[in-house]
């Protein structure tokens, strides 16, 4: 990532922002926008306390701190993206607001009722235990706290060979559909939940997302091969063909504690 920044700073990487790594470091899809949608919905001001759910290089955590002042605990479960994380935050003068752990998101080791407002995005379809990791939400939210994260959903289409294809290329497990969701919530204790369907609007930025590697096909396949390039092409293709024919999606959740 800060070779891709030092470019574009012509190869001074020196008082660095989080702006600068913008570009870089939001993982999901939306953007900015995505994650400043998540924070409104959750009511997130300078005085909360976030929990980053899965929060990767926690490039949406230095975001909301950047913007809004709040203090932000993002949880990692990958060593590497979880140093990775914190190296970043430093590096850009934020580590005072916020702070990268390595743990479990179905075991949370935190305290309970200490955070105002948890969020995550496109990173629940990686667990199993989707409950588990719902329940832990709630335990360490505040009374009236706020949950609000984003996450792939299946439609009635979708087959049981896709989701076998889907788990053993992108560890994508127990995927659940918008009412599933909404039900899962209400189960593990949230109330007044609200789902959006995400579908329509991401279908577009998947495809663009795919022409744009096929644009750096000869830059991948001489920096990693035509083998990584072929996988990965095919890989991408099957995903957002399932989304084009209406068989795989997003959704948008937010709940109370």
């Amino acid at each position: 990532m800060l070779d891709a920044v030092a470019r574009r700073r012509g190869g001074d990487l020196h008082r660095l922002t989080a702006d600068d790594l913008f570009d870089f470091d939001q993982d999901h899809y939306g953007g900015l926008a995505a994650v400043d949608t998540l924070a409104r919905r959750a009511g997130v001001d300078s005085g909360s306390r976030v929990l980053d759910v899965c929060a990767g290089l926690a490039g949406p955590a230095r975001f909301l701190a950047s913007r809004r002042g709040c203090r932000v605990i993002g949880i990692e479960l990958n060593a590497g993206r979880a140093a990775g994380a914190r190296r970043l935050t430093e590096r850009v003068g934020l580590a005072s607001l916020v702070c990268t752990v390595r743990g479990d998101a179905t075991r949370l080791p935190f305290a309970t009722a200490i955070f105002d407002a948890c969020l995550s995005q496109e990173a629940l379809l990686h667990i199993t235990d989707k409950a588990a990791v719902l329940a832990e939400c709630r335990r360490v939210l505040v009374r009236a706290g706020r949950l609000a994260f984003t996450d792939w959903i299946c439609h009635p289409s979708l087959s049981d060979g896709e989701r076998e294809r889907l788990e053993a290329w992108m560890a994508a497990t127990t995927l659940q559909s918008l009412r599933a969701y909404v039900e899962l919530l209400g189960r593990v204790g949230f109330q007044a939940v609200d789902a959006e369907d995400l579908s329509s609007e991401w279908q577009p930025l998947l495809r663009h997302r795919l022409e744009m590697y096929r644009g750096l096909r000869a830059d991948t396949v001489a920096r990693f091969g035509q083998a990584h390039y072929d996988a990965y092409d095919q890989l991408y293709t099957f995903f957002v063909g399932l989304v084009e024919r209406g068989k795989l999606g997003g959704g948008r959740f937010t709940a109370t504690r």
